[in-house]
C-alpha cells in the first residue's frame, strides 16, 4: 500500500507511514495555518515515489513557485506528475466530480482537492435558499472520493476552511461542513496557529488505527515544513 509522508514524523509513525492509499485524508485550519504548504508537501512525496498527483484547485492559491521551493532541484520532474485543474464555481466542481473515473489510472497515487469547501461557501452565499440542496451535493462528492479511493486504491487529501462554534466555551474550531466531512474522511489533520511565528501545531484527530490523538509543531520555511517538537497525546 502506498504511504505518502506528511512534514511532520510524529503523524507519519502514528499513520505506520503517512497518508494511505484507498483513505480520504481531511486537513482543516484556519487561514495561514499551512493547508496547501503540506497539500503541496503531499504532492511532492507522491510524486517521488513515481506517483501522478491530480490537484484540483479551487480557490487559487495553488504556487508554481511554492512548488519550485518545496521541490527543490528536483521540481522538473515533480511538475511532469501534477495534473493541475483550477475551477471557478461549484458547477465546474460538480462537473469535475462526475468524471473523476476518467482522470485518474493506475498510475496516480494522490487526489487533492484545495480547498473543497470554498465554492460550496461562496454558492450558498449567493442562493441561500438552495443551502439544503448543496449540502446533499456536497455529500454525494464526498461519498464518490471515498468510492474512488477504496476501489482505485488511490490517496485523497481534502482541505477546508474553519468557522467558529460560537456555543462553546472556550470558543472552538471547526471545518466548514463538519458533519459531512468528518463523516467521510478516515484521517483528520487540524492545524492550529501557535504564539510563536512560522510556528503551527498539527494534531491527528482521527485516523484508522483509532490510536490517541498526537500533536507535533511544525514550521513553515521556504523549503517546505520542518518539525519541531512532539506536544504529547491528549
Amino acid at each position: 500500500m502506498l504511504k505518502i509522508p506528511t512534514c511532520c514524523k510524529t503523524i507519519d509513525e502514528s499513520l505506520s507511514g503517512g497518508i494511505p492509499s484507498n483513505s480520504v485524508s481531511l486537513v482543516y485550519g484556519e487561514p495561514e495555518t499551512g493547508k496547501t504548504t503540506l497539500a503541496l508537501q503531499c504532492t511532492v512525496n507522491c510524486a517521488r515515489q513515481g506517483y501522478k498527483t491530480l490537484f484540483v484547485d479551487c480557490d487559487g492559491k495553488f504556487s508554481p513557485r511554492r512548488l519550485s521551493q518545496i521541490a527543490s532541484e528536483e521540481y522538473e520532474q515533480i511538475a511532469e506528475l501534477i495534473i493541475l485543474m483550477k475551477l471557478n464555481d461549484f458547477r465546474e466542481q460538480t462537473i469535475i466530480m462526475d468524471r473523476m473515473t476518467d482522470y485518474v489510472t493506475k498510475s496516480f497515487g494522490l487526489i487533492v482537492f484545495d480547498t473543497i469547501t470554498s465554492l460550496y461557501r461562496l454558492r450558498i452565499a449567493e442562493t441561500p435558499s438552495k443551502t439544503f440542496e448543496l449540502n446533499r451535493e456536497l455529500n454525494r462528492q464526498l461519498a464518490v472520493l471515498a468510492q474512488i479511493a477504496k476501489t482505485q486504491r488511490i490517496a485523497v487529501l481534502i482541505t477546508s476552511q474553519v468557522h467558529s462554534v460560537l456555543d462553546e466555551t472556550p470558543i472552538s474550531i471547526e471545518p466548514v461542513a463538519t458533519r459531512v466531512l468528518k463523516f467521510w474522511a478516515d484521517i483528520v489533520l487540524a492545524l492550529r496557529p501557535t504564539r510563536k511565528p512560522s510556528v503551527i501545531s498539527m494534531t491527528l484527530e482521527k485516523n484508522p488505527r483509532k490510536l490517541a490523538s498526537r500533536t507535533c509543531d511544525f514550521r513553515i520555511e521556504e523549503a517546505g515544513m520542518h518539525e519541531l517538537s512532539v506536544r504529547g497525546r491528549s
